[in-house]
């Protein structure tokens, strides 16, 4: 067997329970019956899945749903404790709009899942699609309760350690950590929703990351403030430099008595005295690096803690009384692995609003970069492009599907694809077209028919030209 010795970060495994309902596999037994040699070491198998997740981030959460839905036996493998990724732990504090300006356009299991998050801020208008609040805990047990009725299977607190190939372009089985210790998992198809591509990259795929000079866009570590005074908050002058070139992270960068702070300042109330803040940056070199993380999440915190300090001082009507309830337990990652697909699409594609013939999806959100001098570039109103599935192929492999901010772009149209909405979008495609290739002997992504892929994306509401 290949490539054991390529160990890393990736998504985890578990046991899942949901109140009094428990589903029967969440208690039945796991021990695999079959073992493999991997390093000169026997490790168990577990071979009783079709298809195989790795991410419980929104496009994993809708890969596994909709394949679980196609019929096929399907895993969800989660590093963490929740699925939702950084709408939940991520505590990334809103949505990015779901219409062009005249119509929704996520649509599929990207709306459902929407339109059951806003339940958890009854606040917010009824008819309000675009930047919508997220109550994190709340999405939470929404994605619980979508991805366990449809009958797909999770594992939390497991991560991929490693991945077993049986060829230069298939791969035979992810090595999975957990307390189990490690057991092989083997599936016809695998969808990489991991965010950093990680299973796609240990299995020999191509990507690039960062722009021609190897800069990524600057990451943010969100957190939310308790105890606010909610009248003074709403009524108060807008705190984002964007919006309102006075504002006090404005006038607090340029006072220099905050150090760790800029003028990125994104704010939603999310509920009774709690606002969540998706604020300021932190510079990394290199997001999948595990040290680079770490010191990422300390300055993160610090940054929260000197952030609230500049609220109190100018805004103390709203926030004299506040302090920090809960910061994040998942850094905010703009920039990572891009897998190299059948095709990868690029900022003239987004610029010439370009319709795919295999388009699963259709995306309106922005550019938007974060890094220093990058200007916003917005479409007008009712305009979109097409999201091809060959950005989701890995040229390179045969049995693994990307989805999610890992797919095939360049840099710059990488800052319009990498959000949520898209991320779900991606998602539930890349899990149809993962059972329509373990259809087939070959179990080829390459080879699915996109027409019937979109026919039955368009069944269950998917929005596309």
């Amino acid at each position: 067997m290949k490539n054991f010795s390529r160990r890393g970060f990736l998504k985890s495994a578990g046991m899942l329970v949901l109140g009094a309902s428990i589903p029967e596999w969440a208690t039945a037994s796991t021990a695999p019956a079959k073992s493999i040699e991997s390093d000169g070491k026997q490790i168990k198998v577990n071979a009783d899945y079709d298809i195989i997740v790795v991410g419980g981030g929104p496009a994993g959460c809708t890969a596994a749903i909709s394949a679980a839905r196609e019929g096929a036996k399907t895993l969800l493998i989660e590093s963490t404790g929740a699925l939702g990724g950084l709408g939940t732990s991520g505590m990334v504090p809103a949505w990015c709009p779901f219409s062009d300006g005249e119509k929704v356009i996520y649509r599929g299991l990207a709306w459902k899942v929407f339109e059951a998050a806003k339940k958890g801020v009854p606040f917010e208008p009824a008819d309000k699609v675009d930047w919508v609040a997220i109550n994190p805990e709340y999405l939470m047990s929404v994605y619980d309760r979508l991805v366990v009725e449809s009958g797909a299977h999770i594992l939390f607190h497991s991560r991929v350690a490693g991945v077993e190939k049986s060829a230069y372009d298939t791969v035979d089985a992810l090595i999975v950590a957990n307390k189990n210790g490690l057991t092989a998992y083997k599936a016809k198809v695998y969808v990489d929703a991991s965010g950093d591509g990680d299973v796609a990259t240990w299995a020999g795929a191509e990507y690039m990351k960062g722009d021609a000079e190897g800069f990524l866009q600057k990451s943010t570590l969100c957190f939310s403030v308790a105890g606010v005074d909610m009248d003074a908050y709403l009524s108060g002058p807008e705190l984002h430099s964007g919006h309102n070139p006075n504002s006090p992270s404005a006038q607090a960068f340029a006072s220099g008595k905050y150090p760790l702070l800029d003028r990125h300042c994104c704010h939603n109330p999310i509920g009774p005295g709690v606002v969540g803040f998706n604020a300021n940056h932190i510079a990394i070199k290199d997001t999948t690096d595990p040290a680079e993380l770490s010191a990422a999440m300390i300055q993160g915190r610090r940054i929260a803690e000197q952030h609230l300090e500049m609220l109190k001082d100018y805004r103390p009507d709203a926030f004299a009384k506040a302090f920090i309830v809960k910061t994040a337990i998942l850094p905010g990652i703009r920039d990572s692995r891009r897998i190299i697909g059948d095709y990868i699409f690029t900022a003239d594609d987004w610029h010439a609003r370009r319709t795919f013939e295999d388009e699963i999806g259709r995306n309106c959100y922005f550019i938007d970069v974060h890094k220093s001098g990058h200007a916003d570039i917005h479409y007008g109103r009712g305009e979109s492009h097409g999201i091809p599935y060959r950005c989701m192929t890995p040229n390179k492999l045969k049995n693994v599907l990307t989805a999610g901010r890992c797919i095939s772009t360049d840099d710059e149209s990488y800052g319009s694809l990498r959000v949520m909405p898209n991320c779900l979008v991606t998602g539930e495609a890349a899990g149809t077209a993962a059972v329509l290739a373990s259809l087939s002997s070959a179990h080829d992504i390459h080879g699915v028919d996109t027409q019937e892929l979109r026919k039955r994306l368009a069944n269950h509401g998917a929005y596309f030209l």
